[in-house]
């Protein structure tokens, strides 16, 4: 099945477009997580597997689909990278889609290694077996098509998905993607482009493997590109502890609900911490953790057309 149509599918079947982005850190764990562990580099590599396994424990049940940040991860080397293969194996067998956000990017036969890496296989022995099992990968487009094709060759031919960075929701986002190029500002020719390297990629659904990155920091650029560029599904950062709302968000839905996903890290992960969450679940964080995936899916249920997926 086309990624796409994945992705829409399950979006459907949990009647909510919410996207867990785990993203651990060691100084952020609940109270006495750590302690729990050897406190060398492998103790909190395995802390950082047993948090984010929790998690999904919670939140896998309530939404479509995760996001890992591989920079936490690889943050601690060897151990690191075995407790994100690990975690995102356990992601898939408690049936979530896995997003793997490491805004890869390069040229050539190293971009081919980069796909056949995150969403290929590569050859062992006398078969094929994937590294990982992730279903679709953020990609920075930067170096242009050279960059992007070979991800999207590897993606089509695994059933899997690309999501490229078209307006990202940082504040220094300005810098390039709106400097202006032949009258239109850059990230404005990025999406063109997309709709290129999207061709015949498209899904029953109507909605294309290829997809975008669109911040909910930035309102006006989000519903000016949801408008331009129809089928291409949205991966939607900046939700929460950035500043994103709902309501900035809404324009990104089609009228049935489809066509992005949210993605919520630090507000869901991390969701003890906030005052209110951590008076009403007194030593449950992951009570924290849950409440706060069923107050972002009732946001959104409330404030844009994702309100139809319950109908």
């Amino acid at each position: 099945m086309n990624f796409a149509d994945q992705l829409v599918e399950a979006v459907r079947r949990k009647r909510n477009p919410v996207v867990v982005g785990i993203d651990p850190r060691p100084e952020e764990l609940p109270g006495g997580f750590l302690d729990r562990f050897p406190g060398d580099r492998a103790g909190v590599a395995a802390a950082l597997k047993a948090f984010g396994c929790d998690v999904l424990d919670v939140v896998a049940p309530l939404v479509p689909a995760v996001k890992f940040q591989s920079a936490f991860y690889e943050a601690y080397g060897p151990e690191g990278l075995a407790a994100l293969h690990a975690t995102v194996e356990h992601a898939k067998s408690r049936g979530a889609i896995v997003l793997f956000d490491g805004k890869r990017n390069d040229i050539g036969s190293t971009a081919e290694a980069y796909a056949r890496a995150y969403l290929g296989k590569v050859p062992i022995g006398g078969a094929f077996e994937p590294p990982w099992h992730a279903d679709a990968i953020t990609v920075n487009p930067y170096l242009g098509t050279d960059g992007i094709t070979p991800f999207v060759r590897v993606a089509a031919r695994e059933q899997k998905g690309v999501f490229v960075l078209v307006r990202t929701s940082n504040a220094s986002a300005r810098e390039f993607q709106d400097l202006v190029a032949d009258g239109k500002p850059l990230y404005r020719h990025v999406a063109e482009k997309l709709l290129t390297w999207g061709a015949g990629h498209a899904g029953e659904s109507g909605y294309n493997l290829v997809g975008a990155v669109v911040g909910a920091t930035y309102p006006q650029e989000l519903a000016e590109l949801r408008e331009a560029m129809p089928g291409i599904l949205f991966l939607v950062p900046g939700y929460g502890v950035q500043g994103g709302t709902a309501k900035d968000i809404a324009p990104a839905f089609d009228e049935h609900g489809l066509g992005a996903i949210v993605n919520n890290s630090r507000g869901i992960t991390f969701a003890y911490e906030r005052p209110h969450l951590a008076a009403q679940f007194p030593g449950n964080w992951q009570g924290a953790v849950e409440q706060a995936v069923r107050d972002m899916i009732q946001d959104l249920a409330a404030n844009t057309s994702a309100g139809r997926l319950r109908d």
